[in-house]
């Protein structure tokens, strides 16, 4: 049976571990691949990893990163960052990650979708919307950190990502990023309209009552945080953590 899963989702700032607000002033809190390891005893459902400094600053992926991420991770890890090519690509897969994410690249040249996901098969191939409120209503796609607007609108763009060959959406709100107030369920909704592909949501969560609402109104879906598994406490301590089973089990609602 399938089951929503829990994804703590990982920024990666001049090889270390960062978390930022609004998509702004990154924070450095730590090692990711001793993040990785202590993921790795807590039965994670599954990380994703996202470098935030390749496609601002025109670089290719960190390939010995990555395979030293891969090479330590127990779980299904997705790799985003930088990615603009078949090519690159498939060196990725051939490090031992299990689903790329794509996003500025494919928002340029919407084809990429199709040719990687050919070449490596749809359920690898992840297209990640960052999607802010416009002043006047609605939403607009942005990249590059948040700073670049797209003029695109990310209802649309899910679609066409569906058709295209992708084999999941991951809509991350940057007006809730790290904020720890809730995820966008506005947005998320408007989405979940759109596809029927698998979806994850990011962008928001402050406690494990913001991750079981969203499984509440959306059942299986994937729903991603990075402050609420780096920090503990008000005063945001640094602290990996991850719900138990017993948590897991009751934001699930098994045996209820």
């Amino acid at each position: 049976m399938l089951r929503p899963r829990i994804i703590p989702s990982l920024l990666i700032h001049e090889n270390g571990l960062v978390k930022t607000v609004n998509f702004k002033n990154p924070k450095y809190v730590g090692d990711p691949i001793n993040a990785v390891k202590i993921f790795n005893e807590k039965a994670v459902d599954e990380l994703a990893v996202f470098d935030i400094d390749a496609t601002v600053l025109g670089k290719e992926p960190n390939y010995s990163l990555i395979e030293r991420l891969a090479s330590q991770s127990r779980m299904p890890l997705c790799y985003g960052g930088g990615v603009k090519t078949v090519a690159q690509a498939q060196r990725i897969f051939s490090l031992g990650i299990e689903k790329i994410a794509l996003s500025s690249a494919v928002l340029q040249n919407p084809k990429l979708i199709t040719d990687i996901s050919d070449r490596v098969g749809a359920q690898s191939v992840i297209v990640v919307l960052d999607a802010k409120k416009k002043i006047l209503g609605g939403y607009e796609v942005y990249t590059h950190n948040g700073k670049k607007a797209t003029g695109i609108n990310p209802f649309k763009f899910a679609e066409e990502a569906q058709k295209l060959g992708a084999g999941e959406i991951v809509i991350n709100s940057i007006d809730k990023d790290g904020v720890m107030k809730g995820y966008d369920l506005d947005l998320i909704a408007k989405v979940r309209e759109k596809i029927t592909l698998p979806m994850t949501v990011l962008g928001g969560a402050g406690s494990l009552d913001d991750i079981e609402k969203v499984i509440t109104q959306h059942g299986v879906i994937g729903v991603a945080a990075g402050s609420l598994f780096v920090f503990k406490g008000p005063y945001k301590a640094v602290l990996i953590n991850y719900p138990s089973k017993i948590e897991k089990d009751k934001i699930f609602k098994i045996n209820k």
